[in-house]
C-alpha cells in the first residue's frame, strides 16, 4: 500500500486527505489528521472520491465526432480549426466554459490561453467569479477572504445566515459546534423558513425569506444612532459616503424592520442588544445575496470586526478551489493575480505573459454566454473540465461549428462538431488548491491517468504550442505553471495588492511535490490597511 496525502475536493473547505492505494485502483482513505482545514474529520460528501475509482462511462481517448484519432492528429485539428474561426469572425466570437473542480494550474493556463492569445475574456467560469469577489473588491480593495477557520474558534458570537451555509459545509459546521461547546461561543442563525432546523443553535430567528440584509442594515443603523459603532477606525480607516446613514435610515427603523422581516419588534431590539455587545464576531454567509454581503461587510467595517483574530465577515465559496480560480483571474470580469482591465494592469500582464492578443475588457458573464451562442455570434467554444448533462449549456453545443472539449467522460453518441480530451477526475489530478480561507493545499494524484487521458492544462498546452506560443506555453509539469503563477502576483506588486506569493518563485520541483499546507495573506486587513489607492476602506451603498 503507498500513503499519499492529499485533497478531498468536494467543496470549499478544502480538507486533506490521507489515501492508501493498492494494487489496481484498490483504494482506502480517512481524514488527514495533520491538515488544518480538518484536522482529521471527513462529512458524508468525501464518499465521492469512491464513486471516481470505477472507469464506468469515461472518455480515455481522444475523440474527433465520435471517431477515435491519435493525440497528434487531435491537437493539429484543433489549432487548425481554432485558427481558422479566430480569422473569420475575430476573438470575439470565442468563448469558454470552465467546470468548477480545478486545479489553480488548469485555471491559469485556461485564462492565459484566453486572455493573452485568443484575445477573448468570454469566459464562464461559476468558480472565477460572483458577487462576493466583486463585494470584496469594492468594499475591501481586493478579493481576500478576510478571516480564517480558526477565527471561528476565537469567536464570542457567531451570526449565521442561512442555516445551509453550514449544512452544506459539514466540517465548518462542526467546527462552529465545537466552539459553542469548548470555548463558550453563542451561535445565532437567521433562519428563512426553507431551513430544515437540524443545526443547533443559541439563537434561532425566525425571519421573512431575502430579509436577512434588511436585519442587518437595521442592526447598523441601530449601532451608528447609539454611538456604538467605532467611529476612530471609520474616520481613519473606511471611506463613508456623505449620504450613507441618511440613506440607511429609510426603512430601517425597528418597526420597518420588523414588519419585513416577520418579527416582533421587541424581538429585533434583544437582538440588535446582543449582536451590538459583541467584540469577536464572526458572520458566515454562502455567496449569492450581493445585498447581503454588503450589509455584512458594512456592518463589520463599522464594527472594526474585521483585521483582528475572532472577528471577520465570511463569505464561503461554492465550488472546490473557487479561490484558486478567482486568485489567477479565471473569469470574464479580472485579469490574473487580483488584477481588474485597468490599462496598467493589461500592459503589465501582457508584458509578463508576452502575450500578443491581449483582451482589453471584460468578456461575457455567463448568463450571456448562451444568449450569444442562440443569436449565433459564438463560432468556437472551449470547455475545460466537461460538461454536465444537465448544464444550461449542453443542449446548445450543437449550434456552436467547433467545440473543443476536456473530458473525462464519454460523449454522447453521435455528438458532432465536437473535439474531445480524455482528462482526469479529480483522484488523478495533481497540482494546488486553495480553500476558502486563502489556504493553498497540494492535491496528490492517487492513480495513474486512465488510457489516454491528459490533465486539463496539458491539452490547452499542446493546442497554444500548435497555434504559434510554444515560448509562452513551454509546461512539463504543474510545478513550472505554479511558479509562473506565483511570479505573476509578485510582478510590478510594491505592497498594494496582498495576494503575493513570490516566496515561491524559486520553488524547486522537490519543494513542490512535497508542499505543505501554507496561507496567504497572514491577517488581512489588521491595522485598518487596505489594498486601496487611499488605503482605506469603503462602506457601499
Amino acid at each position: 500500500m503507498t500513503v499519499v496525502r492529499t485533497l478531498c475536493g468536494q467543496c470549499s473547505v478544502g480538507c486533506g486527505v490521507r489515501a492508501m492505494t493498492g494494487e489496481g485502483r484498490d483504494l482506502s482513505f480517512g481524514g488527514d489528521p495533520v491538515h488544518p482545514a480538518n484536522s482529521g474529520l471527513l462529512c458524508a460528501g468525501s464518499g465521492a472520491i469512491d464513486a471516481m475509482v470505477p472507469l464506468d462511462g469515461r472518455l480515455l481517448h481522444p475523440l474527433l465526432n465520435g471517431q477515435r484519432l491519435s493525440w497528434d492528429r487531435m491537437i493539429g485539428q484543433a489549432a487548425r480549426r481554432l485558427k481558422d474561426v479566430l480569422h473569420r469572425h475575430g476573438p470575439g466570437c470565442v468563448a469558454m466554459h470552465v467546470a468548477g473542480g480545478l486545479l489553480t494550474e488548469d485555471y491559469y493556463v485556461a485564462n492565459k490561453l484566453m486572455k493573452g492569445f485568443l484575445g477573448s475574456a468570454h469566459i464562464d467560469c461559476p468558480s472565477g467569479g460572483g458577487a462576493a469577489a466583486e463585494i470584496y473588491r469594492r468594499a475591501l480593495g481586493e478579493d481576500a477572504v478576510p478571516g480564517t477557520y480558526e477565527d471561528i474558534d476565537r469567536a464570542e458570537l457567531i451570526l449565521v445566515s442561512g442555516e445551509a451555509a453550514l449544512r452544506n459545509h459539514p466540517i465548518l459546521a462542526d467546527r462552529v459546534q465545537a466552539a459553542r461547546e469548548e470555548d463558550g461561543a453563542r451561535l445565532i442563525l437567521l433562519s428563512d423558513g426553507a431551513d430544515e432546523q437540524v443545526i443547533p443553535a443559541d439563537i434561532r430567528l425566525d425571519i421573512t425569506p431575502a430579509s436577512a440584509a434588511v436585519l442587518l442594515n437595521g442592526l447598523l443603523l441601530h449601532c451608528h444612532e447609539r454611538k456604538l459603532v467605532n467611529k476612530a477606525y471609520l474616520d481613519r480607516h473606511v471611506v463613508v459616503p456623505t449620504d450613507f446613514w441618511a440613506r440607511l435610515r429609510h426603512g430601517h427603523d425597528f418597526w420597518s424592520v420588523a414588519r419585513r422581516c416577520g418579527m416582533q419588534a421587541g424581538e429585533v431590539r434583544a437582538f440588535y442588544d446582543l449582536v451590538a455587545a459583541g467584540r469577536r464576531v464572526v458572520t458566515l454567509l454562502d455567496d449569492g445575496d450581493a445585498g447581503l454581503m454588503q450589509a455584512v461587510l458594512n456592518l463589520h467595517l463599522s464594527m472594526e470586526w474585521i483585521g483582528r483574530p475572532g472577528a471577520t465577515a465570511f463569505v464561503l465559496a461554492r465550488d472546490s478551489n473557487a479561490m484558486g480560480a478567482r486568485e489567477v483571474g479565471c473569469g470574464n470580469r479580472q485579469l490574473a493575480a487580483h488584477r481588474d482591465f485597468s490599462d496598467d494592469a493589461l500592459s503589465s500582464t501582457a508584458r509578463f505573459w508576452s502575450a500578443p492578443h491581449m483582451a482589453e475588457e471584460p468578456g461575457l458573464s455567463g448568463d450571456d454566454v448562451p444568449d450569444a451562442i442562440e443569436r449565433g455570434t459564438i463560432k468556437a467554444l472551449l470547455v475545460v473540465g466537461g460538461l454536465a448533462p444537465e448544464h444550461r449549456l449542453s443542449p446548445l453545443l450543437a449550434k456552436v461549428p467547433l467545440v473543443i472539449m476536456t473530458t473525462p467522460w464519454a460523449p454522447e453518441a453521435g455528438a458532432r462538431n465536437l473535439l474531445a480530451l480524455p482528462s482526469p477526475v479529480w483522484i488523478e489530478k495533481d497540482g494546488t488548491a486553495t480553500g476558502a480561507d486563502r489556504l493553498i493545499s497540494r492535491q496528490r494524484r492517487l492513480f495513474p491517468l486512465p488510457g489516454e487521458a491528459k490533465p486539463d492544462w496539458w491539452s490547452l498546452t499542446q493546442i497554444a504550442r500548435a497555434m504559434g506560443w510554444g515560448d509562452a506555453f513551454h509546461y512539463e509539469r504543474p510545478a513550472e505553471i505554479y511558479r509562473e503563477h506565483v511570479r505573476l502576483t509578485g510582478y510590478r506588486n510594491g505592497g498594494d495588492r496582498l495576494l503575493d506569493l513570490r516566496r515561491h518563485a524559486p520553488i524547486s520541483n522537490p519543494a513542490y511535490d512535497e508542499l505543505t499546507p501554507w496561507r496567504w495573506g497572514e491577517i488581512p486587513f489588521d491595522e485598518g490597511r487596505f489594498p486601496t489607492p487611499d488605503g482605506r476602506a469603503r462602506l457601499l451603498l
